[in-house]
């Protein structure tokens, strides 16, 4: 509940700050005074819960900000406006994150601008608009990989690997696994997720519908990762190939069925594994019909 006593206070100080700019300073900066008064105008309108009003401050704070070459300061002050704005207009919040960001790459705040990427390409995988989450997730990877942030990097270009794939750019997703996974290898803490990372390449490979690649792909695998030929991903990928070849339902769901009671398959995975399952039943309902 929004408390109007609070915004009530909130009015008052924004009033007084904007009195301040139209005067004059003999004395002083009078953007430097205002800017304190919008400081705590925005506070009292966040305890009061008027958020559009916060932001809308924020956003007056961060140009007084700007007036002073503050541009730190004006940049966070665009971010605080953004996270205001995030509880009720999510275009408005996405426009302050960018302006934040833009600020702070100007500036060389490079982990700052890809922290504000990410939150943009949050918000977008929110509003299940994947094609701008995998734009602003990109940008994130490469401004964490300018900052030899190698992991957080790894996140987002994950994030794009599984969004590749709902939008059914199948070999950009396997690119990003595959790579990931190499990198991984060599890294104590990372190697043990490598079978993951093949497994979701093998399975975007199955949606292809290639059977020769997929068979190239497998061999391949093993070549990068000599014990992933002994565990269930490979077990799983191959039962899941010869099936296809043989264009045998049946046995596609049986070996999806087997490995799932072993290790749950999440969503993601089932979502793409079904996409190669209606295409077999697709082929096997064509050959009845030749028949």
């Amino acid at each position: 509940m929004a408390d109007q006593n609070q915004i009530a206070k909130g009015d008052d100080f924004q009033k007084q700050a904007d009195k301040k700019l139209k005067g004059w300073a003999l004395f002083g900066s009078k953007h430097e005074d205002a800017s304190e008064l919008y400081e705590k105008a925005a506070n009292f309108y966040k305890i009061g819960k008027s958020w559009d009003k916060a932001g809308a401050v924020y956003v007056k704070l961060a140009e007084c900000y700007l007036k002073m070459d503050s541009k730190h300061e004006a940049a966070n002050a665009y971010a605080d406006a953004a996270h205001c704005y995030k509880k009720t207009n999510t275009s408005e919040c996405v426009s302050y994150l960018e302006k934040a960001l833009d600020i702070f790459m100007e500036i060389g705040r490079l982990s700052m601008s890809a922290r504000y990427c990410k939150e943009i390409a949050e918000l977008y995988e929110q509003e299940d608009n994947l094609k701008q989450a995998m734009v602003y997730y990109d940008k994130a990877a490469d401004l964490y990989q300018g900052e030899e942030a190698n992991t957080s990097a790894n996140q987002c270009y994950l994030k794009i690997a599984q969004f590749a794939a709902q939008l059914e750019q199948y070999q950009k997703a396997i690119d990003i696994f595959e790579n990931i996974a190499r990198q991984s290898l060599n890294n104590n803490l990372l190697k043990y997720g490598v079978k993951g990372h093949l497994l979701n390449a093998g399975i975007c490979q199955l949606c292809k519908g290639d059977v020769v690649a997929i068979t190239n792909a497998l061999d391949k695998y093993q070549d990068m990762d000599p014990t992933f030929s002994g565990s269930r991903e490979y077990r799983l990928l191959a039962d899941l190939a010869a099936s296809i070849d043989e264009e045998d339902v049946v046995k596609f769901t049986d070996a999806i069925k087997e490995y799932d009671s072993m290790s749950k398959l999440d969503a993601w995975k089932t979502t793409l594994l079904l996409r190669v399952k209606d295409m077999l039943k697709a082929k096997e309902m064509e050959e009845d019909d030749l028949t």
